[in-house]
């Protein structure tokens, strides 16, 4: 176990942002079902290109090529959706679970407000988006709590229409789980349907899929980048990739707790585990206990945790708890861990984190199932400027300005002052036309010299006989309208 400490251990926890590291055995996989070394973008463009251009048929080729399934209907029916079952402990688990990540953001603020003051009103609207994609991989696992931990949010948003898109079995079935937990928290709107490939249908929409405003859920690195790639087709609440966990422990920490809450990340493939201790001790202890626990895994989850473990778990030593609260602000996790004496006490420091889960009895593993927030997280760094799915990702934001006259002409002329200090001189005179009779114009001489120069540029001049008609027609007089709309008293509500 190598350990890092200060320049070092800086080094290693600063994210570098770019182009996404891709495993060699996902190029060698590329390579054998293209015939040919692609990068993982050249894939996914080369399939969201086909799913814009054929649609259902696009989507029903690349299913079977990559899933090995070629469902006869894209769409999975209401009645396989209340035919499906579970066994009676799981479906109590997943009731638990949606109604607690319900009761968690019912209480996230969520609205609007018109401010009605002297000046007239000012105020914001907010609107649910009108329909919703939601990703639920299932390739590997079928991620349960992830259709509930992010469909929840959008319905306490308010949206109307969601539509989820999952991978099909080889026997282009959707795993029985994630039906019962879509029937659970009201979602009728299925298709078997993963990869790349979902997320062009939602982009684009196809005859079967219908187009969405937004996408939302984690994915692997080609579901990642086709999020990113259809950006403007459609929204995307964020590029959650490969999970990680940063712990933070000192010499209080129990070394059995600290190695359970690594492992459960590094389970997930190409995940990255990280520890930072202020104890050397404990580091070695950790090490012990994390060798047991990982060969007590069953497989395939042992190879899983012990690729991410040996390719990607970083060991930290601190100076202090104030080192290490800044070395988790720099790495900026996905999960952070206090596992220490005084796990609150350490809160106020934290600035950059997904989630972070205080003390023993708040393992990160819970809040993937049934604390209550959203456990789709930023990871790779962008917790610096991201944040886990919530209501305001399924919402629009409208401002509204309703000024009355009075207000008009004391703020109207600095506005108007701004304007022209930008070269705007059409927003300045929009201003003054409210507050004078009547819009300054340019002389009339001045605008047929505009339309002389116009008409040389247009066609050699053939256009200035046109521009002698327009400077012998007598003008029109066409005084402009300085009417406004009658103000309404309202009171301050959410619209």
């Amino acid at each position: 176990m190598q350990v890092l400490q200060g320049d070092a251990a800086r080094a290693a926890l600063t994210r570098s942002f770019g182009e996404i590291p891709v495993p060699e055995s996902v190029l060698a996989r590329i390579e054998a079902t293209f015939g040919e070394p692609l990068t993982p973008e050249e894939v996914v463009a080369r399939i969201l290109a086909d799913v814009r251009a054929r649609g259902d048929e696009a989507l029903l080729d690349w299913t079977e090529k990559l899933d090995g399934a070629r469902p006869e209907a894209l769409e999975v029916t209401r009645e396989e959706i209340e035919a499906a079952q579970v066994d009676p402990a799981l479906h109590d688990a997943i009731r638990l679970a949606a109604a607690r990540v319900r009761a968690f953001y019912e209480q996230q603020p969520a609205h609007g407000f018109l401010d009605h003051g002297p000046d007239g009103a000012l105020g914001q609207l907010v609107r649910p988006l009108s329909r919703v994609g939601v990703y639920v991989p299932g390739g590997l696992a079928p991620l349960i709590s992830t259709l509930i931990h992010t469909v929840v949010p959008a319905q306490v948003a308010g949206v109307p229409e969601i539509i989820v898109t999952t991978p099909p079995g080889r026997d282009s079935r959707v795993n029985p789980a994630i039906l019962v937990a879509a029937r659970e928290v009201g979602v009728n709107r299925i298709f078997r349907v993963g990869g790349a490939q979902a997320i062009g249908a939602l982009a684009y929409g196809t005859a079967s899929v219908p187009a969405v405003d937004k996408i939302a859920g984690p994915g692997n690195l080609f579901v990642v980048i086709a999020k990113r790639m259809v950006y403007g087709a459609a929204g995307i609440e964020s590029l959650p990739g490969p999970t990680e966990t940063l712990v933070v422990a000192d010499d209080s920490a129990d070394p059995r707790f600290v190695a359970a809450d690594l492992l459960a990340q590094a389970e997930h493939l190409g995940a990255e585990p990280v520890l930072v201790s202020t104890s050397r001790d404990l580091l070695v202890e950790v090490q012990n206990k994390l060798n047991g626990q990982l060969e007590a895994l069953p497989e395939p989850n042992r190879s899983w945790a012990r690729d991410s473990v040996l390719s990607r778990m970083k060991v930290v030593l601190a100076a202090d708890l104030a080192e290490a609260l800044d070395l988790a602000n720099l790495y900026a996790p996905e999960h952070l861990c206090l596992l220490t004496r005084d796990p609150w006490s350490l809160l106020g420091q934290v600035r950059r984190a997904g989630g972070v889960f205080v003390g023993e009895a708040s393992m990160e593993a819970l809040g993937d199932y049934v604390a209550g927030p959203s456990h789709v997280m930023p990871t790779g760094g962008t917790a610096r400027f991201m944040s886990p799915v919530n209501v305001r990702d399924f919402q629009n934001i409208i401002s509204v300005v309703g000024v009355n006259e009075a207000a008009l002409r004391r703020i109207g002329p600095p506005a108007a002052r701004l304007a022209r200090a930008e070269g705007l001189e059409a927003h300045a005179r929009a201003i003054e036309s409210r507050l004078t009779p009547e819009v300054p114009e340019a002389h009339p001489e001045a605008t047929l010299k505009v339309l002389e120069e116009a008409a040389l540029d247009k066609d050699g001049g053939q256009g200035l006989e046109q521009v002698e008609r327009v400077r012998t027609t007598p003008p029109v007089d066409q005084p402009l309208s300085t009417q406004t709309p009658p103000s309404k008293t309202r009171r301050r509500d959410d619209p």
